[in-house]
């Protein structure tokens, strides 16, 4: 049972886009928790995890020091990497432990996957569209934007300008941008650290929010965690329909998705 004059502690495994670590700072912040987000340095290229740590260890030994440090942790909080939670409840009976989904590992499969995310005392998706399919009892926990990092800079904004990141929509992004007379410009993702992203955002005036699946060739109908950072560096973003969205919703607010996610963890430890 927890000792409940402490702090309460939570271990986040793996860090798809970033997401734990923006979870786990402003938790912190806002409620004095504990919080302790691990990956593996050859998943981070970019250096997404700006809060925790990237392990030098391969797929086995990463798993394996997890299943060690959970053993301190209140609250086991996996994002993607599933397989490890059956292990974590089988080890850890009494800790509850959230599964996390992030994208195509769970994706029209909530059917095949059942025996594995039944298995965790909490299950949520990132992205809107993830629900389709999804049983009654599974929510969305939207996407959370680090604020501190992500911010408009009007100074340095330039008129007439997008960005886009590749992801197998190029020929639908050049030609929104042709017509509506706008300087493309590619990001590379797995090539560009994640602290000069705000830069290259804030100088945009659009962000083409285009992407295609490679595995079933289907059009992403979400705005990506991208797209969320440009909207907060006050890009004015095209998702895949063309339609403009400008502002970071409230819900993709660091502190909004922290006290939600304060709530559920409160919540599953009293059950």
């Amino acid at each position: 049972m927890r000792d409940t004059s402490s702090r309460l502690r939570i271990l986040h495994v793996w860090n798809t886009a970033g997401v734990g670590s923006v979870i786990a700072k402003f938790m912190d912040r806002k409620y004095g928790t504990d919080s302790l987000v691990i990956t593996r340095k050859a998943a981070d290229p970019v250096g997404i995890t700006t809060y925790g740590k990237t392990l030098a260890s391969g797929p086995w030994l990463f798993s394996g020091r997890a299943l060690m440090m959970a053993r301190k942790f209140d609250i086991i909080h996996v994002h993607s990497l599933e397989g490890i939670v059956p292990w974590m409840k089988r080890i850890y009976m009494e800790k509850p432990v959230v599964l996390h989904y992030h994208g195509g590992e769970i994706r029209d499969r909530w059917e095949e996957k059942r025996k594995t995310w039944k298995q965790a005392d909490f299950v949520a998706y990132a992205t809107p569209d993830m629900g389709e399919g999804a049983p009654e009892g599974i929510d969305w926990a939207p996407n959370p934007v680090d604020t501190d990092i992500f911010r408009s800079d009007s100074s340095v904004r330039q008129e007439g300008t997008a960005v886009s990141i590749r992801y197998n929509m190029d020929d639908e992004a050049e030609g929104f941008a042709q017509r509506n007379g706008l300087k493309l410009s590619w990001i590379e993702r797995k090539m560009v650290p994640h602290d000069e992203m705000p830069r290259l955002l804030q100088k945009s005036e659009y962000y083409l929010d285009f992407r295609r699946r490679l595995v079933d060739g289907k059009i992403v109908r979400c705005l990506g965690k991208a797209g969320l950072e440009a909207l907060a560096c006050g890009c004015k973003v095209a998702d895949w329909t063309g339609e403009l969205h400008e502002g970071l919703p409230p819900v993709h607010l660091p502190d909004a998705v922290a006290e939600r996610w304060h709530g559920i963890y409160e919540r599953i430890l009293e059950e």
